[in-house]
């Protein structure tokens, strides 16, 4: 994500309201929207957001792994290559 660039990254609500479509033709990185001084919400791209939302269902996989690790629910390589091998002939044979 690029950074905010306070001079262009910080738009009040009134003046986005009426140039909407430029900031959304000119969109190259997140724009905070403020309402009486205070921010109310962030505009970014869709690519922005999906890349967002990618890095956190990875964060939360790490962190599921971490907690499966600590808590011992692992498996030997040679048990998980069994599962999957089981795994993918049954699917062969429907």
């Amino acid at each position: 994500m690029k950074d905010i660039r306070v001079a262009e990254g910080v738009v009040p609500l009134g003046e986005f309201k009426a140039h909407a479509a430029r900031y959304l033709k000119q969109l190259d990185g997140p724009v905070i929207i403020t309402q009486n001084g205070r921010a109310t919400g962030v505009l970014v791209s869709p690519g922005e957001y999906d890349r967002m939302r990618e890095q956190q269902r990875f964060l939360e996989s790490l962190a599921i792994g971490l907690s499966d690790a600590q808590s011992e629910r692992t498996l030997e390589t040679d048990e998980l290559r069994e599962r999957l091998n089981a795994a993918r002939l049954q699917r062969q044979s429907r």
